[in-house]
Formats: structure tokens, sequence, C-alpha cells
């Protein structure tokens, strides 16, 4: 019995709120992307920050 109160049930909250914590980004993320879809900060946060700047756009 002490070990499912020492261990079990504080690893299952953590994972827990992991889970938790990993679907709500999703669904923020989700949203705010539809809501700002075409803007230059959109791209802006989806770039890899260590593949350097943006090209530019090409102008027709």
């Amino acid at each position: 019995m002490i070990i499912v109160l020492v261990i079990v049930i504080p690893v299952g909250v953590l994972v827990g709120g992991a889970a938790g914590a990993a679907v709500l980004g999703r669904l923020l993320k989700r949203g705010v992307d539809t809501a700002y879809e075409g803007l230059e900060l959109l791209e802006v946060s989806d770039a890899n920050p260590w593949a350097g700047p943006l090209p530019e756009p090409l102008a027709y």
C-alpha cells in the first residue's frame, strides 16, 4: 500500500498532467493557426530557428 502512495500515484499524476498539457497545447495552437492563417508571423512561429533566416518571397 505504501508503494502505491509513494510511487504509483505521483507518477500517474505527472504523466496525466503531461498528457493534458500536450492536448491543451495542440488545441490552442490549432485555434491560433486558423485565426492567423496567411500572416507572416505564423511562418516565423513554425520556422526552424537553426535553419537561418527565412527566404524572401518572390515578387511577381
